[in-house]
Order: C-alpha cells, then structure tokens, then sequence
C-alpha cells in the first residue's frame, strides 16, 4: 500500500460543517428561541462556526450578534451529528449552557441582527411546534442534559449515548 504524500491525504479529508448555539430557559424550563427573518423555521441563537474559530467562540459571538447578550456561556450540553441534507454537507452541532433567563429580560431583548425578527421564551411543546424536528429533539437533549448534569450525544437529534462532564 502507498502512502499518499501529506499534502494529499490532507486535502482528501472529509470536510464537516459545524453550528453551535446556546440554551437559554427560565426556571420554568421554556427555551428561549428566535425567529428568523429569512426562513419560516424558529431556532436557537447561534449560527454556523466560522473557519479556524472554535464552536464555544461562534455559540458566544451568535448570541451577542444576534439577541445582544454578552455573557460567558457555560458547559457543553449536546453534540449532534447532522446527516448531509443537499446542498449541505453532514455536519456537527453544538448546543452550549446560555443559563437561566427571565421573562423580563427577554423581553427588554431587542434583535440587534437583521436576521432576526423577535425573541420570545416557549414551553417545549410549542419549540416542538417552531422549529425543525431535528433542532427540536437537540433541544429536549440539551434540557435533559440540563437536568441530569452531563453531555448528550446525537445522531439527528435523536440520543445516543451520554457521558459525564467534569
């Protein structure tokens, strides 16, 4: 077997695209989501990872850019692998801890992103309703990870496994 020389084997690696966002709840566990100005669907604040930046940094950078929060996020809750959905590769999202919010402080948040419309905090099974399945069982994985302390791995959304986090 011959070895390719580094240069090659390095630019034939499989390139993934990558997400991160934040979980904002109240202590009555509704998420915090936004709606977008440009698609029908509702989400989490984050966006995609810019080259050579880590996802802890875009998850931060997202959430300032778009709802105007500048606070420190805390633990990673999820980590989910999303399958090729043409014309996006397959990729990997991350959903960090944003912490708790209230009702009045979402509701002081005005959009400071074009791209986003309003901001407003909803019981899970209005999230279910909001946004793409897939980002919905993320969401309810970052809740349980909330709540059993640990981190979540996905494949769509969907658990499979869990680890503890330190």
């Amino acid at each position: 077997m011959d070895l390719l020389p580094f240069d090659e084997y390095a630019a034939s690696l499989n390139r993934k695209r990558a997400a991160a966002g934040a979980l904002f709840r109240d202590d009555a566990s509704r998420v915090l989501l936004v709606e977008p100005t440009y698609k029908p669907e509702w989400e989490i604040p984050g966006g995609s990872v810019d080259a050579d930046e880590p996802p802890w940094r875009t998850a931060a950078r997202e959430v300032a850019e778009e709802i105007g929060l500048d606070r420190p996020l805390g633990r990673l809750l999820v980590i989910d692998h999303m399958p090729a959905d043409p014309p996006l590769p397959e990729g990997l999202a991350f959903i960090f801890d944003g912490g708790l919010v209230t009702a009045d402080e979402v509701a002081a948040i005005e959009p400071v992103d074009p791209e986003i419309r309003s901001v407003g905090l909803y019981p899970p099974a209005r999230v279910r309703a909001l946004v793409k399945p897939a980002l919905a069982r993320r969401v309810e994985a970052a809740l349980a990870a909330v709540a059993a302390g640990g981190l979540v791995l996905c494949e769509s959304g969907v658990p499979v496994g869990r680890t503890a986090c330190p």
